[in-house]
């Protein structure tokens, strides 16, 4: 892998390829070539166009995508405001390159995005039971803040739950950069 960091603004043109790469990282077999995997946990599609379109159309929204020298997407996340934090979801990589790198320069592009914009925090929600996810999330600074929330099971767009599942907060404060 080059060392060059490839991460720019995903558009409407990159949808096809970003729902490809979701639905690959996360449900199916395919996912589970990967440490990243819902497999076992949810069934069904991780995102669809429709969805991917409004996440890009929407005011604040953006989503981040990593590719290669060729152009290929190799990687993405959904940033948007909450709550004047950065929300950050749908963090994805190729499931035969994890543990490379990518979700690692995707997050710190993430951190810089939120401290260019001024935003004091990032927060996420994770799958409550999806441990090596959550350790991960914290080794890279990212604290568990109390909160959970219902999955959304009554909602396919989410997929389907196999096993009872909730989502827990986790938060990283960001700090942010003062000039003079």
């Amino acid at each position: 892998m080059a060392n060059t960091v490839f991460v720019s603004i995903a558009e409407i043109n990159d949808i096809p390829a970003l729902v490809v790469l979701v639905n690959n990282a996360y449900r199916g077999e395919g996912s589970k070539k990967g440490w990243t995997t819902e497999a076992d946990l949810l069934d069904g599609q991780r995102t669809d166009e429709k969805s991917l379109h409004e996440l890009i159309t929407k005011p604040c929204s953006v989503i981040l995508k990593y590719t290669d020298k060729k152009n290929q997407l190799l990687g993405c996340v959904h940033l948007q405001p909450e709550h004047n934090k950065l929300y950050l979801g749908m963090l994805t990589v190729s499931p035969v390159l994890q543990g490379k790198g990518i979700g690692k320069k995707l997050l710190e592009a993430s951190e810089e995005y939120a401290r260019v914009h001024s935003y004091p925090a990032i927060v996420m929600t994770v799958i409550s039971i999806r441990y090596e996810l959550i350790e991960w999330y914290e080794r890279k600074g990212y604290i568990r803040n109390g909160q959970t929330k219902p999955f959304p099971a009554a909602d396919p767009a989410f997929g389907i739950p196999l096993v009872p599942l909730e989502f827990i907060y986790l938060e990283k404060i960001i700090k942010q950069i003062i000039r003079n």
